[in-house]
């Protein structure tokens, strides 16, 4: 590793002078790019005279653009075959070429489908519900990566993928993961890839997470409407976590306990829905489709 050159305190402060500079221009590109005054074309045209956007990288670019976020943006990009690191200004023709066809409101791709979340309590019947929405053909239903044991009626690759910690730890490490969080002693995580290319081919995505993911979900994809699944009652909760029989009275009153915390959380989604009906939660869902 080369050894940095020695500055003066006078080159110093110059220097960090000239670092906030570009800072504060950089934040004011993206936040024209957010406000839709400027687009992609606009910005690789100005990184060939102005230094500071030509320093950007074309990550910061992509994540400033209304809908992309962090996760959409890292995917395009591989999918381009750009690099993580690329630079606005460093952009080939082709490269700039295929992102400018991305966001061309005349491209032939198909349009991009709605994502949506659905939480809730344990035991409120998330599970039945994507069961359903996966049979109506509406929905792509992601399935879901857990460390905990299968439940007796539970099929690998079906209902989950079923790994261990050891593997879970080396997919976090991968970003292989949309999300996911630790709930009841185990760990669940949302495949990243599949869910964007799903929203990319154009279909419609709904994820089956708990409270913890669909935050995470929210704030790399901030497209995403997130939907509380909400039980008719607390007794009504309780007898449905009862009549499982797949938990000890202990596991009962740990997930009774969680579960009070977690409806406390409804009113920071953008929608809650009664779970009095499967048939009537389903249909709810499949009308934002077309809301």
């Amino acid at each position: 590793m080369p050894t940095p050159p020695k500055l003066t305190p006078e080159e110093r402060a110059a220097a960090l002078a000239k670092a906030s500079i570009a800072r504060k221009r950089r934040a004011e590109i993206k936040a024209e790019i957010k406000s839709g005054n400027l687009d992609i074309q606009g910005v690789y045209e100005l990184s060939q005279s102005d230094d500071a956007v030509s320093k950007m990288r074309v990550a910061e670019m992509l994540e400033s653009i209304t809908g992309v976020g962090k996760i959409r943006a890292l995917a395009m990009m591989d999918r381009l075959n750009i690099s993580p690191t690329r630079r606005i200004k460093g952009l080939g023709t082709n490269q700039l070429k295929n992102l400018l066809s991305e966001f061309s409101p005349t491209s032939t791709k198909a349009k991009r489908g709605r994502l949506i979340v659905l939480s809730g309590p344990g035991g409120v019947g998330k599970s039945t519900v994507a069961a359903q929405l996966r049979a109506t053909g509406d929905y792509w239903v992601s399935i879901s990566v857990t460390t905990r044991l299968p439940r007796i009626n539970e099929k690998d690759g079906v209902d989950y993928y079923f790994i261990n910690n050891v593997e879970f730890e080396k997919r976090i490490r991968g970003s292989y993961f949309l999300e996911w969080a630790q709930f009841a002693g185990a760990k669940y995580g949302t495949p990243r890839e599949g869910v964007e290319q799903a929203l990319l081919d154009g279909h419609n995505v709904l994820l089956e997470i708990e409270i913890d993911g669909a935050k995470q979900v929210k704030s790399h994809m901030p497209e995403a409407m997130l939907v509380f699944l909400s039980p008719p009652s607390w007794e009504d909760l309780v007898s449905r976590l009862e009549g499982r029989g797949t938990d000890s009275p202990e596991r009962r009153t740990e997930r009774l306990a969680l579960a009070q915390e977690e409806i406390a959380a409804a009113p920071s989604f953008d929608l809650v829905i009664v779970n009095t009906s499967v048939k009537e939660v389903v249909d709810q869902l499949v009308s934002l489709l077309s809301a």
